[in-house]
């Protein structure tokens, strides 16, 4: 074993920390996650730092709250300024590769709708300045040319990108100029109006006619391999970032992967009917779907039937399964190449959806436990054995956790925590964890774009909404599907105060500390 581990990432998008075979799913089968499970730690109560992907991406890159960091909702960029621990890795001398989905800035192209009125605004029209960064390496438009896109580097601390970016068959990125080359089918393949026949009413389950060898879990996969190979002859200890963009919607799974399994074998979980008191945003999305008004078609979340949830668990399942056999071909390569027993293996997603809880697809600001609850698995070659941590954990402490088991120190103003103590549950990590949220338009009742924290306790959920008088409180040991909320009850008065006093004080801990000053005064 060398002196520093390698280290190989894998990430998921929009995965619950449920779906999985190890995790006691009664229908998924993923025996090679599984396996890395049975070989390392896996943590049953790992939360992301918010429900969103940008933001909680940039929190795993810099181990900060987006509060602080910057990024703190899709449509913002993470500021080249940001310290990063791909970057400490890589000045400390590793190799560093990010192979696929990256999603720290911008990648659809559409101009943001904005928060404020531009002709209310001075000369000068943030109170950050712009630091001339170029951020449209991740736009689609860099990938239209035949010409491979090339952009400086390292990127966020990548000396290596092969950028993959959006989601199932419309991926674009040099995945896509990957696919023009490959076939002239390439576009006819990615035409909605070229799917293929099926009788699935589930919105967005689309059965493209890409064949598997061309959907991007195929294209990350082989990239990966490569690059693995390509590792044989340096000694450098490596870490490397897979990113799969499934099993996030739509719902593509190709091949054999789309009918893998039957949504009749599905149970689906508690529904709008079961809730004792829907919040408001509840409220409203029941209402709309009622008066065949949803928004299906694009990123917000909407209530379904209980056929449109077996469906899409079914899809998800597919591509969940295609995302483990990709797993499994790259462990393979690794161990092909003798570096299996001296990396750090390491599988976790950034965020879930709630596929059927309360009736509901996709996230937003309904801040449940489908959509913070993510898998975390280390499996490490220092003990390869099987374990699990019900440890508070967060994805804040990816950073601090990858650069102590590098042995590199940490960069002033990390907020999260190291996790090595907790994987064989020798100390314990905290008793309280602070999850964000911020919106980025006005919807679903709220009077403004929705600004949540949440405070997760071993007993208890707690969630405060900025401008709004009701909120959140659930007793998850008598109540753990969060069905009634205690908000306004009054057995739960002196709880709901003691939880908000305790969610103000972690909220004055999650302060940016950084840059230290540089003198007393």
């Amino acid at each position: 074993m060398s002196k520093q581990p390698n280290f190989l990432f894998i990430i998921t998008d929009q995965h619950r920390a449920d779906y999985l075979g190890c995790a006691g799913h009664p229908v998924l089968k993923t025996p090679h996650i599984d396996a890395i499970a049975a070989a390392g730690t896996r943590f049953t109560n790992f939360n992301v730092a918010t429900p969103v992907c940008m933001p909680n991406r940039a929190s795993l890159l810099t181990g900060r709250y987006p509060s602080t960091h910057g990024l703190r909702h899709n449509g913002c960029d993470l500021s080249y300024d940001a310290t990063t621990f791909v970057e400490t890795l890589r000045v400390s001398g590793y190799r560093t590769a990010a192979i696929g989905k990256s999603h720290l800035q911008q990648m659809t192209g559409i101009p943001a709708e904005p928060r404020v009125d531009p002709n209310a605004l001075g000369p000068i029209k943030e109170a950050w300045k712009d630091d001339d960064g170029f951020y449209d390496n991740e736009d689609p438009a860099r990938y239209e040319s035949d010409e491979y896109y090339q952009f400086k580097l390292p990127y966020y601390g990548y000396e290596h990108v092969d950028m993959v970016t959006w989601h199932g068959d419309l991926c674009s990125g040099h995945y896509l100029q990957w696919l023009r080359r490959q076939s002239p089918m390439a576009d006819a393949w990615r035409d909605r109006k070229n799917q293929l026949p099926h009788d699935y009413i589930c919105p967005q389950a689309i059965r493209t006619p890409m064949p598997e060898e061309f959907y991007p879990t195929s294209f990350i996969r082989d990239r990966a391999i490569d690059w693995i190979e390509g590792a044989k002859g340096d000694d450098r200890p490596f870490f490397t970032f897979v990113s799969f963009p499934d099993p996030h919607h739509p719902f593509t799974p190709p091949g054999k992967y789309w009918d893998m399994y039957d949504p009749a074998d599905f149970s689906t979980p508690p529904s709008y009917e079961d809730v004792t008191r829907p919040t408001p945003p509840m409220r409203w999305l029941h209402d709309q779907w009622k008066a065949g008004k949803r928004m299906d078609k694009a990123q917000e979340a909407f209530m379904v039937n209980e056929r449109e949830i077996r469906e899409a668990m079914a899809l998800s399942c597919g591509m969940i399964a295609m995302i483990d056999d990709a797993v499994g071909a790259i462990i393979d390569r690794l161990k092909a190449t003798g570096r299996h027993d001296d990396t750090v293996i390491i599988f976790n997603a950034d965020h879930g959806d709630y596929l059927g809880d309360c009736s509901l697809l996709l996230k937003s600001a309904i801040m449940r436990k489908s959509i913070n609850n993510v898998p975390f698995i280390w499996s490490d070659p220092a003990s390869r054995q099987s374990r699990v941590s019900g440890a508070l954990a967060s994805t804040i402490d990816l950073a601090p956790t990858i650069l102590a088991r590098a042995g590199v120190k940490p960069y002033f103003g990390i907020q999260g925590k190291s996790l090595l103590g907790a994987m064989d549950g020798s100390s314990a990590l905290r008793e309280h964890l602070i999850v964000e949220h911020e919106d980025t338009q006005t919807r679903m009742s709220f009077k403004k774009p929705a600004i949540a924290r949440t405070l997760l306790s071993e007993g208890h959920r707690l969630t405060i909404y900025a401008g709004e008088s009701w909120g959140e409180l659930y007793d998850l040991a008598r109540d753990p599907d969060e069905l009634n909320n205690r908000w306004d009850d009054a057995e739960y008065a002196d709880i709901r105060a003691r939880l908000t006093e305790t969610l103000m004080r972690e909220m004055l801990e999650t302060v940016d500390k950084s840059p230290r000053g540089r003198m007393r005064a």
